[in-house]
């Protein structure tokens, strides 16, 4: 059975880290939204619009909606992973990719998104990690995961545990 995930959260909140290992699991692909918008020269902030313009995220969507169609017409699931901070991205997607699909909130507080952030790679800073938080808990959408207290490896699992004909799947069957 194909489907598409989408895993949606604050900067910091570990959207990267749980997508990916989704992707290992479920043996799907994964596409990262920010990393399309980054390669596309899409990411520019709009200081009117306080963030990314919605125009540039359905762009972003576009330029991997036929890879994605392609994917899950083969039977494949797909994960996309981004902040999703504007409802009518999550919609295009939706509307556009005529497939089941789960929507994945992941939440943390501010306080615990900036700590992750800083222990990264790549860092983004408070100031990014405050403004895309402001934007991002606007407003819910899917199932909500709250993942302060929990380890990815919890994550992971809670999230397989609503996905169908895998609830079966044990952490102990999964290398971690």
């Amino acid at each position: 059975m194909s489907y598409f995930i989408i895993i949606r959260g604050s900067l910091g909140v570990g959207k990267t880290t749980i997508a990916n290992q989704l992707a290992g699991i479920l043996k799907g692909e994964y596409i990262s939204i920010d990393d399309v918008l980054e390669k596309s020269n899409l990411d520019k902030v709009d200081e009117k619009e306080g963030g990314i313009p919605v125009k540039n995220f359905i762009k972003g969507n576009e330029i991997v909606l036929q890879k994605i169609k392609q994917k899950l017409s083969k039977g494949k699931i797909v994960i996309i992973d981004g902040c999703f901070y504007h409802k009518k991205q999550i919609e295009h997607f939706i509307k556009t990719l005529n497939f089941s699909h789960f929507v994945f909130t992941l939440k943390a507080p501010l306080e615990v998104c900036i700590d992750r952030d800083k222990k990264r790679e790549k860092v983004y800073g408070m100031e990014a990690a405050v403004a895309v938080f402001n934007m991002f808990t606007k407003f819910d959408y899917g199932i909500l995961i709250e993942t302060k207290n929990k380890s990815v490896k919890e994550t992971v699992n809670e999230i397989i545990s609503h996905l169908p004909n895998l609830s079966n799947i044990q952490s102990n069957n999964v290398r971690w």
